[in-house]
């Protein structure tokens, strides 16, 4: 049963104001609020078949490709929207197939009965807010008070990262603190004027999480991430810390007679991968004795005085079609019959604009290829890859980032895309779609029923390129959005952590998304150089997506990443509880992928946990 309770209200109403900005403003750093106000207090209980960690679904349901029902398609119930997103937030991050390991091998799936403590947190200077939530589980012992700190991954919304926080750190009776990091699934329907409460239900007339302001657009679909007229990415860090002092403030109302919980008596620990896992790094640089220790899986982070990630997604959006035909032994999905034609042309238009070397396709796709390789992109990698080629992430992605750079608002790209839900008759979406973007939707269309539309691919002289031209063009051009972007990439650039705060960075050595070559390879030994204290873990056969390994093809090459992390943490946690146990060390790991057989553990090769010698 899932009992709401009223909490005081702080702010009922969340002024929301977005306008142009300049690019100066755009890098210009923000003061970190010592003591931030959350808005909208939210407590609900969770026992029996509605507890923290599954929401009362268990691994079978969890499995299930049927999303959790609602009772009113169009209306779904708070805990009805809250069961989906956490059916999907699991199913969108693990491995959950029968022989994958999770809840034998690694990981927990044991239920948790507690409460879950919510509200919106805003960054100084931020014209949007971010959500916060807390799950506190019964067993939490204020006696061993400890805190699990996570931002979600990639952009989706406040439950994203349940199954890498969650899973750990309720299991050992901690209360885990999450942010979506100004981003999530709380999309916004400007043909019907609608979007989400605080509790996750679609509305039109109340107080809603999100609604863009100060754009002319009056069609299609807007989200947090790319739309709000912030730039999130600049602030991955500020949202984790934020996300920490909403925890110890829960912590103090949950047991008053403890109080109060701070980081110096309430062991903190941040985690996350992907770009839940740059947050973390970029909290490590904040200032204050704030995290007793960090875990950072697959971060997307980039460093001063090299190439942004940016610039290779948008490479990889325009060449990678066309490269992948020289590889004959690709990850499946997504390569298929329908798939040829379409790379194929690829090549031959970047030959007729003058990108690409040879005669035909396959002389062709090897000089894209090569063209990769010399950016610093290993043969494994553009491999793995694949997947985002074949379902169009690298476009999605670099539109979403290329908008929030620049904060424009929706409809104002200026590479002519946008986002749609409309019919083939112009018509808005059904209202039974919109009602499941909360739950399911990625924080980064398309998906869920929400398109991306290219305005330069419509009518007469469509020309697919020259978006993605553009979209390369903002990265590396001179034009005054060009620049403008290019601040808001800076603005994103990690700085060296502070010292003293133990860091272990875990990265898939055969990631296609977020290459470890461009990102985690360059900032260890940066921070390193600034004196932190950091270990480093590379896996190989790991990819970024331990989900897709539900598909035989991909557990037949890759394991998953997860493990890496709980371990990591569990080293870490023994470490914190008795200094003999050390920290963990570098290491490269050689894991043997488990194709169709159950998943063994030694298969993972996990670095053992090592003694401080005595003297």
């Amino acid at each position: 049963m899932n009992i709401h309770r009223p909490v005081m209200l702080l702010c009922a109403t969340l002024p929301l104001h977005v306008g142009s900005i300049s690019a100066a403003q755009a890098a210009a750093p923000r003061p970190i609020t010592a003591v931030p106000v959350f808005e909208q207090w939210r407590e609900t209980v969770h026992r029996g078949n509605d507890e923290l960690l599954t929401a009362g679904l268990g691994i079978d349901a969890l499995r299930s490709a049927a999303a959790p029902a609602f009772s009113k398609p169009a209306r779904p119930t708070a805990d009805e929207a809250r069961r989906r997103a956490i059916w999907s937030s699991w199913r969108g991050i693990a491995d959950l197939t029968p022989g994958g390991g999770f809840g034998d091998v690694y990981g927990s799936l044991q239920a948790v009965p507690g409460r879950e403590f919510s509200a919106y947190a805003r960054i100084d200077g931020a014209r949007q807010p971010h959500r916060v939530l807390v799950q506190v589980p019964d067993n939490f012992d204020a006696s061993r008070r400890c805190l699990v700190v996570a931002a979600s991954s990639g952009s989706r919304g406040i439950y994203g990262a349940i199954a890498v926080a969650g899973s750990w750190g309720l299991a050992h009776g901690c209360a885990v603190a999450y942010t979506d990091k100004g981003a999530g699934s709380d999309y916004y329907d400007l043909d019907a004027k609608t979007g989400f409460q605080d509790d996750g239900t679609p509305a039109s007339q109340s107080a809603l999480a999100f609604v863009p302001a100060g754009t002319a657009a009056t069609q299609g679909i807007a989200f947090k991430h790319a739309h709000s007229g912030d730039n999130p990415e600049a602030d991955w860090g500020r949202h984790l810390l934020q996300a920490l002092q909403f925890g110890l403030q829960v912590l103090d109302r949950a047991y008053p007679e403890s109080a109060p919980f701070t980081a110096a008596n309430t062991r903190t620990l941040g985690v996350g991968v992907s770009n839940g896992g740059g947050a973390v790094l970029r909290a490590a640089e904040i200032d204050g004795d704030w995290f007793d220790a960090m875990v950072a899986g697959e971060p997307n982070v980039s460093v001063a005085g090299a190439p942004p990630l940016y610039d290779f997604v948008t490479q990889a959006a325009l060449l990678m079609p066309c490269a992948l035909l020289a590889e004959d032994d690709l990850p499946q999905p997504p390569m298929s019959a329908q798939a040829v034609p379409v790379w194929t042309q690829r090549c031959a238009m970047l030959k007729s604009a003058g990108l690409v070397q040879g005669d035909d396709a396959t002389a062709q796709a090897r000089s894209v290829r090569q063209l990769l390789l010399d950016a610093g992109l290993s043969a494994d990698a553009l491999r793995a890859g694949a997947f985002s080629t074949g379902f169009d992430l690298w476009r999605a992605i670099a539109v979403t980032y290329s908008s929030a750079y620049g904060r424009y608002g929706a409809g104002e790209h200026p590479c002519a895309y946008s986002f749609s839900a409309a019919g083939a008759d112009g018509t808005p979406a059904p209202a039974e779609m919109r009602a499941t973007w909360w739950s399911e939707g990625s924080g980064i269309p398309p998906g869920s029923g929400v398109v991306l539309v290219d305005g330069n691919a419509t009518g007469a002289e469509a020309d697919p390129l020259r978006g993605l031209n553009c979209l390369r063009a903002l990265g590396n051009g001179d034009s005054a959005d060009a620049r403008r972007v290019r601040a808001g990439i800076a603005a994103a650039t990690a700085k060296a952590p502070r010292r003293g705060v133990p860091i272990v960075v875990i990265h898939g050595i055969d990631d296609g998304l977020v290459p470890i070559s461009m990102t985690s390879d360059r900032y260890v030994p940066f921070a390193r150089k600034a004196g932190a204290q950091i270990a480093y873990w590379r896996v190989n056969h790991a990819q970024h997506f331990d989900s897709l390994l539900g598909f035989p093809d991909y557990r037949k090459r890759y394991v998953p990443l997860l493990p890496y992390l709980y371990a990591a943490l569990d080293q870490v946690w023994g470490h914190l509880e008795d200094p003999a146990h050390a920290l963990p060390k570098d290491a490269l790991i050689q894991p043997t992928p488990r194709a169709e057989a159950p998943l063994l553990r030694e298969q993972l090769s996990i670095p053992a946990a090592q003694a401080i010698p005595s003297r």
